[in-house]
């Protein structure tokens, strides 16, 4: 962050904001509820003594099914802007030669490095109460660690020399960002000539992440199509669902709008 946003009238705001990500971020809690998310095998999940609902099924695995939206062919450099823990940046590893996966959360960060390095993590699930279970989250199979890359950062404030990708991803990002007009205005210079660009969002606009002002005016898609048409082609827009267990009892299940896109 600049020593001019700092200085300006908005300063208090900002910092307010980013204190308030951090609690949300480093919540260990969440730690744990994310590894689940995107390395948590169906019966981890959902209890299978259980007769859960079809949709919760067909909601699992989400950090697998959006980077799928790529094309098959092999590429260069892929970016995974709000990676997480990690898992999509190891799923484009798959089909890119090297692959960086950037996070805001530092507990986040570390927790992929730990499974690049050591190919497993363990971690805690909630199931009520203060009743937990341990449980395991490990490197996916086929995959070659050494090409992905992990880096805490901000997706407002990327670094200058991060260079163009041939694959971009960013899932349920953009209605976290104080200012998601910032990133949108960045992408064509992220993605090369021809490259691929994979957005995800619920379009869960909350004034506790992203000020009104900054609000799409009228429908997220209309939205993005403003900022986008200029430097990318619309090529699909789809649904993808996806759960979040919080306990044995408590889920969040969500749509997602998935767009993709490639650079002109």
């Amino acid at each position: 962050m600049s020593l001019q946003l700092l200085l300006n009238s908005n300063a208090g705001k900002v910092l307010t904001w980013f204190k308030m990500m951090s609690e949300i971020y480093e919540d260990p809690k969440i730690l744990d509820e994310y590894l689940l998310f995107h390395y948590g095998r169906e019966n981890e999940i959902l209890d299978p003594k259980v007769q859960w609902p079809d949709g919760m099924k067909q909601a699992l695995d989400f950090a697998v099914r959006t980077p799928s939206h790529f094309s098959t062919n092999t590429m260069t450099r892929g970016l995974d802007l709000g990676c997480a823990v990690g898992r999509s940046a190891f799923e484009m590893a798959r089909t890119c030669e090297k692959v960086i996966g950037l996070d805001f959360s530092h507990r986040f960060i570390a927790a992929a490095n730990y499974l690049k390095n050591k190919s497993e993590v363990n971690y805690s699930r909630l199931d009520e109460g203060a009743m937990t279970v341990q449980l395991k989250a490990e490197l996916p199979e086929g995959i070659d660690s050494s090409r992905v890359e992990f880096m805490q950062g901000d997706a407002m404030y990327l670094p200058e020399n991060l260079g163009r990708f041939h694959r971009v991803h960013a899932a349920n990002l953009l209605c976290r960002l104080k200012d998601p007009i910032m990133l949108l205005k960045r992408l064509g210079d992220l993605v090369e000539k021809g490259g691929e660009l994979v957005l995800a969002t619920p379009c869960t606009w909350l004034e506790d992440f992203t000020p009104r002002d900054n609000w799409p005016k009228a429908d997220t898609l209309g939205w993005l199509k403003n900022y986008l048409l200029d430097d990318f082609e619309l090529r699909s827009v789809s649904d993808e669902p996806f759960l979040i267990r919080e306990t044995a009892r408590k889920f969040q299940w969500t749509r997602s709008m998935i767009t993709v896109w490639t650079r002109r």
